[in-house]
Formats: structure tokens, C-alpha cells, sequence
């Protein structure tokens, strides 16, 4: 009897403790945390700041944070010395799970606050990706020569500096020979290297304008059942002949010179061989060289001289090096870029047209080959006629007469058109892109040689 009541005082107070104890939870997850960012208060749920755990926030819900993080007992606050604009977005990831970025910050800038709270894996929103990635990799892959030679300056200081305990002939005369050679603002002497190769040019292209076809020719006369008997005749006029062939022999010879010259002194062969410029003017060495091996060794190689007129247009293309005595317009400069960007929205739109050509060739040509006057002769033909007329070129030369052929031609002009001006936003935009930064990276370096 007298256990009962101390029985009936224990059993209320065990079930307090037990409506205790939910309470508590719901204390703790509504207990404020104070943070002073960058001299502005922030005050949120702790149970905000768990919401990803591991992170620099959520380790401040532990007991020890106030051991060790900069805490103000008076203020009850953490203190971060960083930036509050960015830390507003920063807690609002907690609060959202969705992580935005501010306006007018760049991508490197909101890594590295994201890699201080910890968060280096988060995603951003939709909305804020196009805003961030719009320039993500302009950065990288715009490399304008102006930066180039800045670097190439940088390099030549320092293999300077470094001629002075470097006694090695080929350290102290690789960069200088490749400078001669390649860059005409380096000295005067290379400056006079590079005009000397432009009169050069200049004379060459005269001669090609003057004589296009070669200059032996081979005549195939008295040919039996047996045997064909060849021989070597120069042009009707033997003396003009022979002082043009020996004109471009010189200029050919200086040429080679050049070349074999930058290519043993250039730091970098793999880049050099496969620089298009160097391209052209190795492949511009073969027309002079081979009518002259022809000259002596006559056999079945007389199909290769009809080639050469092809080569001896590379020669308009070694003109391209005038640039390298001219400032390049920015424009220009970001034009390779751009087009280097699009090159997979160029890939599918070559498909569509190959497409286009061979469904509106073959339908025309069907369409019309049953009329006696048909300007198609044959599927090439046809395929011939639809891609000069998806291209609104439209010579004239061939065309349809039927009038379903007609309506046919009709329906690819208006294909040909829409395929043309689609892709044309793509390019703007990414041109925009590129050259916004590009005039960026023009004002940055010349603040910084302002300075």
C-alpha cells in the first residue's frame, strides 16, 4: 500500500520525460546560428545548416565548433572573413537545395567560395548555367597571338639571361636564327629577311601569271604498232623559255633555303610540320624541280605535269605571310576560333545538305526522265543540279521542264535556304562570345603595359 503512491508519483514523471524528449529535438532543430560574413549578420536554423553534411556550415552545428572556428561569445556569432554578396546565394543552397549564382561574378571566382564552404560538387541551376557557360571556354581556347607573343618574348628574355652560363653554340644560336627567320619585328635584319622573301613572292607569281602552263612540253610523234618514241621540245620561244625556267629556279632555290632554315631552327618541329602556311610552301618546292628531273628522265610520268599548274598555285597562297608585317585586326583574329567551335553544328549541317542533294537529285531527275528534251543525263548530273540549286548559286545550264520537276526545284531552293540561314544565329552568338572576350583580354594587356 505504501509503494503504490510513490509508484503512482514515478509513472507520471516517466512519461513527461518521454514527451521531454521529442521537445527537445524540436528545440534543437530550431536553434538559431548567428554568422557574421564579411561584416554582415546572417541568422538560420541549424537545421539548415545540416542539410549538407560535411560541409564547412554543418560542421558549426557541432559541439566543438565554437572551440575551433572564430566565435564571439559577447556577439554569440562565427565570424568568416569573406564575401557576403556571394555567401547570401551561398546559404540560400541550404535553404533550396537549387544553387545560384550572383550576377556579374565569374565561373573561377564562384569555384573557389564554393571550395572554401565546401561544396565543391554542386550544381548549378538551369537558369544560371547559360549564364556562366555562355564564356566557359572562351578563356581557354582563345590563345591570340598578341598573348603569344608576349609569351615568345617572355621565352626569348629568359633563354637570354640564360646565355650566360648556357655555352652550348646550338642554346645560343637556336633563338636567334628562329627569330630571324620567323619573327620580322625581332631586329632589322630579320625585318629585311622578310622582304626580301615578299620580293621574292611577288616575282614568282609574275612569272606564274605570265607563263601558267610548264615549261617542257612532250610531243608524241611516230607512233607505231610496236613502240611510241617521245622527246623533250621547250616552248616556241626556246631563249624566254629557258630565262623564265632559270628566273623561277632562283627564286625555288631561295625558297628551299628559307624553309629548310626555319624548320631546323624552329623549337617545336611537330607544330611547325603541321602549321598550314608551312604546308603550302613545302608543296610549292615540287613544280621547278620535278620538270627538271623530267627533263632527263623522260618515261610514264607525263600525266604529272599536268599537275603542276595545281602546286604552282600555292604560290598565291605564300602571299598570306604579308600578315606577319601587319597588325591583324582583332576581328580576324577570332574569326579561327569561332569557326574551330562550330565545327560539329558545320559537320551536321554538310550532312543535311548531302542529304538534301541526293533526295531532291534523284527526285528530279525521275521526275523528268521521260522528256526527250531532259537536261539530265544521268544521276550525277542531277545530283549536280541539286546542289547548285540548294545553294541558290543556279547557273542556268541545267534545269527542270516538267512541271512536277519544277515544283520539285521549287521545294529545294526554299530547303536550301532555310538549311542556309538556320545555323547563322549559332555562329553570331558564338562569335560574339568569343570576340567580347578577346576585347577583354585586349584592355587587360594594355592596362597592364600601361602600368
Amino acid at each position: 500500500m505504501g509503494c503504490s503512491p510513490c509508484a503512482s508519483a514515478n509513472a507520471p514523471g516517466t512519461s513527461l520525460r518521454g514527451q521531454h524528449q521529442p521537445n527537445s529535438k524540436m528545440e534543437a532543430s530550431k536553434e538559431k546560428i548567428v554568422l557574421n560574413v564579411g561584416g554582415r549578420r546572417y541568422e538560420t536554423y541549424s537545421s539548415t545548416l545540416k542539410t549538407f553534411p560535411g560541409t564547412k556550415l554543418c560542421q558549426l552545428t557541432e559541439p566543438q565548433a565554437q572551440a575551433v572556428s572564430d566565435y564571439d561569445p559577447n556577439a554569440n556569432e562565427f565570424f568568416f572573413d569573406r564575401s557576403a554578396k556571394l555567401f547570401g546565394d551561398v546559404l540560400n543552397y541550404y535553404r533550396t537545395r537549387h544553387l545560384h549564382c550572383p550576377a556579374g561574378v565569374c565561373r573561377a571566382l564562384w569555384e573557389e567560395e564554393l571550395a572554401f564552404w565546401g561544396i565543391p560538387e554542386a550544381q548549378l541551376a538551369p537558369c544560371c548555367w547559360v549564364k556562366l557557360s555562355h564564356t566557359e571556354g572562351l578563356q581557354e581556347d582563345l590563345d591570340l597571338r598578341g598573348n603569344k607573343d608576349d609569351t615568345n618574348e617572355d621565352s626569348l628574355t629568359l633563354l637570354g639571361q640564360g646565355e650566360r652560363r648556357d655555352y652550348h653554340w646550338w642554346a645560343r644560336w637556336q633563338p636567334k636564327m628562329w627569330a630571324l627567320f620567323e619573327k620580322p619585328y625581332s631586329s632589322a635584319g630579320a625585318m629585311c629577311l622578310m622582304v626580301v622573301s615578299l620580293l621574292f613572292n611577288l616575282g614568282i607569281l609574275i612569272l606564274f601569271f605570265m607563263e601558267p602552263t610548264t615549261y617542257i612540253e612532250f610531243d608524241h610523234y611516230n607512233t607505231t604498232r610496236d613502240y611510241n618514241i617521245f622527246h623533250v621540245a621547250l616552248k616556241p620561244s626556246l631563249q624566254k623559255a629557258i630565262s623564265l625556267l632559270y628566273v623561277e629556279l632562283f627564286c625555288i632555290l631561295w625558297f628551299t633555303f628559307e624553309f629548310f632554315m626555319r624548320l631546323t631552327f624552329c623549337p617545336d618541329k611537330k607544330k611547325f610540320l603541321t602549321n598550314l602556311l608551312n604546308v603550302t610552301d613545302f608543296l610549292s618546292l615540287f613544280p621547278v624541280y620535278t620538270e627538271l628531273f623530267l627533263a632527263t628522265h623522260i618515261n610514264e610520268m607525263l600525266d604529272i605535269l599536268s599537275w603542276l599548274g595545281f602546286f604552282r598555285v600555292l604560290y598565291i597562297v605564300k602571299l598570306l605571310k604579308i600578315f606577319k608585317l601587319l597588325e591583324t585586326p582583332l576581328m580576324l583574329r577570332v574569326l579561327p576560333f569561332t569557326f574551330r567551335s562550330i565545327l560539329k553544328e558545320v559537320f551536321i549541317l554538310m550532312m543535311i545538305f548531302t542529304f538534301e542533294i541526293l533526295f531532291f537529285g534523284a527526285l528530279c531527275y525521275h521526275a523528268e526522265l521521260h522528256r526527250p528534251e531532259t537536261f539530265f543525263d544521268g544521276m550525277i548530273s542531277s545530283f549536280y543540279w541539286a546542289a547548285i540549286t540548294l545553294t541558290t548559286v543556279g547557273y542556268g545550264d541545267t534545269y527542270a521542264i516538267s512541271p512536277f520537276g519544277r515544283v520539285i526545284a521549287c521545294c529545294a531552293a526554299i530547303c536550301g535556304i532555310l538549311t542556309i540561314i538556320f545555323p547563322l544565329p549559332i555562329f553570331l552568338i558564338k562569335f560574339q562570345g568569343y570576340y567580347a572576350t578577346a576585347v577583354m583580354k585586349e584592355k587587360m594587356k594594355s592596362n597592364k603595359r600601361n602600368h
